[in-house]
């Protein structure tokens, strides 16, 4: 898909991201893929924990423990039925109370309808991680989704960091929308850093469907795959306060489209339960 909004010459005046980089964004977004499916022995070729699941607000996904890299992975599931979309239009800004949270700035606000999409299974996923750090005490944790996963997982990554503060944390959201106001960015920049990825695809809308005039703003650090084919030379990170006026933030919003479907040339819901 190529993008109106930039010239060849724009384009190749970025800095692309490394190969490794490339690959990691990736091999996560395999997961995230693989918390669609109903069921997923092997997600991403990896040993599933356990699955988990809310019947009342439809929220999906599963713990696996790859371990050869060492690290629980943690990956919700994006929107898939009617009663995720109703909890996707829930925008009221409230501030944010999650299990396993003491403290955090009181001007912070998230979306009402996230929040309680995780604190619906918040308490299990954490029994399932200390679980497994009581048996794998030097692993780290992965937190990562697609879509209204990516925004949840932004939740589970301040949740699980605060509830488990000496395991390294990193989290990779793909076509992930607004989570929260310019307080809730602030913190999750000073927080995680670069260990915080948020990925996006071309011309998705789902990035930029909930606007900054409702009082959201993104996170960073937003990579932004800009042109087809993907690539390491066609992805570029973008600065750190998440709203890079030259990155997605530049597209007027398409909504869900065919860009929010599709990242790395992988269509999200594929079953990499190998």
């Amino acid at each position: 898909m190529a993008l109106p909004r930039e010239d060849e010459e724009q384009l190749t005046q970025r800095t692309s991201i490394s190969p490794v980089l490339y690959d990691n964004l990736v091999h996560y977004f395999k997961y995230a893929s693989c918390a669609y499916v109903p069921v997923c022995p092997r997600p991403n070729g990896r040993h599933l924990v356990l699955p988990f699941t809310n019947p009342v607000t439809d929220v999906q996904g599963y713990v696996a423990r790859d371990n050869e890299k060492k690290e629980l992975v943690v990956a919700l599931r994006g929107s898939l039925s009617l009663t995720d979309f109703l909890m996707d239009g829930q925008l009221v800004l409230v501030p944010f109370i999650s299990p396993g949270i003491k403290t955090t700035p009181d001007d912070i606000r998230v979306h009402s309808g996230f929040l309680t999409c995780w604190n619906s299974v918040a308490y299990e996923v954490i029994e399932i991680i200390k679980h497994e750090l009581g048996s794998y005490p030097d692993f780290s944790i992965t937190v990562t989704g697609h879509s209204l996963g990516g925004a949840l997982s932004d939740l589970a990554a301040v949740t699980l960091k605060a509830k488990f503060p000496d395991a390294p944390l990193n989290a990779f959201s793909y076509g992930a929308p607004r989570t929260g106001n310019q307080a809730w960015a602030e913190f999750i920049n000073k927080s995680f850093g670069s260990c915080m990825h948020r990925v996006v695809h071309t011309s998705d809308g789902v990035p930029t469907m909930i606007p900054k005039e409702l009082g959201y703003r993104h996170h960073g650090i937003e990579y932004w795959q800009h042109t087809d084919p993907p690539s390491a030379e066609s992805t570029t990170q973008c600065s750190a306060d998440g709203e890079d006026p030259t990155c997605s933030a530049s597209i007027p919003t398409m909504g869900i489209n065919p860009a929010h479907v599709w990242y790395f040339g992988i269509m999200a819901a594929t079953p990499f339960c190998y």
